[in-house]
């Protein structure tokens, strides 16, 4: 099967010809003579998502992961992280069993690559939309039995509390990624948990110590550590257009997109569920009562596109939406659109706008 595309990303880099797929795998790329139109780059992997098309995943069923994987795909995700915000451990148990049951179930959507905790282990100074009643300090005891609910693949933490930086190897042991986020550090703090093992921060200047010229704090360490992806929220809610563009531009090829998304992507103003949380949304802004943004209504096409506005190529953001979250995860299979991959791809217009998007080579959204 050919995708009758005109050029491809591979490698990095923009490819002239079409792509041929087999079997469920990239088999070729470059083909000749190429499609009349469209690009293919490989399917967007968000790292960050709460919930979709009315869907809030910390008190998701199967059959709510099946709904939001069919408007994910619409967005040209191919693969994602179910996000759980902070909430009571044995909610947080059934949610990771959800995940599990619906990510080993035949979906026709998008791949669940495992669950991102949110929490429970975060600054009591800085809990953004986290209910504070549900907040932790670092528990292995508690982290070992959340890991027995379920797939775990990342963990956002805050890395100044106690016992934080032992939790932070711990799981780095077990292949697990940790990002420091909604948290109070200090520069030194900040250092310490990334040579500890922690490999990213969750959403750049939001929900942790503000920057100063003396103390940069979380922030200011990622964006000059070169070991360190940058993830960012860029929709014009969370980050102004100049703060979005200046971490992309600190952090080059280590700055990565996420949605943040809550049940309200996709779905329209009203009010909505996240975890414990009543959240309002009236336009591109959900907020508690008290106005703190809690999530967004991003989508990850949309992010791309919004990357682009603020100064970046077409390549760069592309790569800031799949290979960037794939190597937080260490994960080969996904994000790169090489032969012998897995066919999971998204095909663009000139406006990037998606027009269809495949997952082990099936079609599972067709504009």
């Amino acid at each position: 099967m050919r995708l009758g595309v005109r050029h491809a990303l591979v490698a990095g880099a923009l490819l002239a010809g079409d792509v041929r797929v087999q079997h469920g795998r990239i088999a070729a790329v470059g083909v000749r003579p190429p499609g009349p139109r469209g690009l293919a780059a490989a399917g967007f992997v968000d790292l960050q998502c709460n919930g979709f098309a009315g869907v809030d995943f910390t008190a998701a069923e199967v059959r709510d992961y099946r709904a939001a994987g069919a408007a994910l795909a619409v967005t040209g995700v191919t693969a994602y992280l179910p996000t759980l915000v902070s909430a009571p451990p044995e909610r947080h148990e059934r949610a990771l069993a959800e995940a599990a049951a619906a990510a080993g179930t035949a979906l026709r959507g998008p791949r669940i690559l495992g669950v991102h905790l949110e929490g429970p282990f975060l600054s009591r100074r800085w809990p953004g939309a986290h209910d504070p009643a549900h907040l932790r300090e670092p528990d292995r005891v508690l982290a070992e039995r959340l890991l027995a609910a379920g797939h775990v693949a990342l963990v956002t933490l805050a890395p100044e509390l106690p016992g934080a930086l032992e939790l932070i190897g711990w799981l780095s042991d077990r292949g697990i990624a940790v990002s420091c986020g909604h948290s109070d550090a200090d520069a030194a703090q900040a250092h310490a948990a990334f040579d500890a093992g922690a490999r990213a921060i969750t959403h750049v200047h939001n929900a942790h110590r503000r920057w100063a010229h003396r103390d940069p704090g979380l922030a200011g360490v990622a964006l000059v550590r070169p070991d360190v992806t940058v993830l960012a929220i860029v929709d014009g809610v969370h980050l102004a257009p100049e703060v979005a563009a200046g971490a992309w531009l600190a952090a080059g090829d280590r700055f990565g997109l996420v949605t943040d998304a809550m049940a309200a992507a996709a779905s329209g103003d009203g009010d909505y569920r996240l975890g414990s949380r009543t959240v309002r949304v009236r336009g591109p802004r959900p907020q508690l009562d008290d106005g703190t943004i809690a999530g967004s209504v991003l989508t990850m096409d949309a992010a791309v596109r919004n990357l682009v506005g603020l100064g970046a190529t077409e390549t760069q953001a592309l790569l800031a939406a799949t290979r960037v979250p794939a190597r937080v995860l260490a994960r080969a299979d996904v994000g790169e659109l090489t032969p012998g991959a897995p066919a999971d791809v998204v095909v663009l217009d000139d406006r990037l706008e998606v027009r269809a998007t495949y997952v082990g080579g099936e079609r599972v959204f067709a504009d």
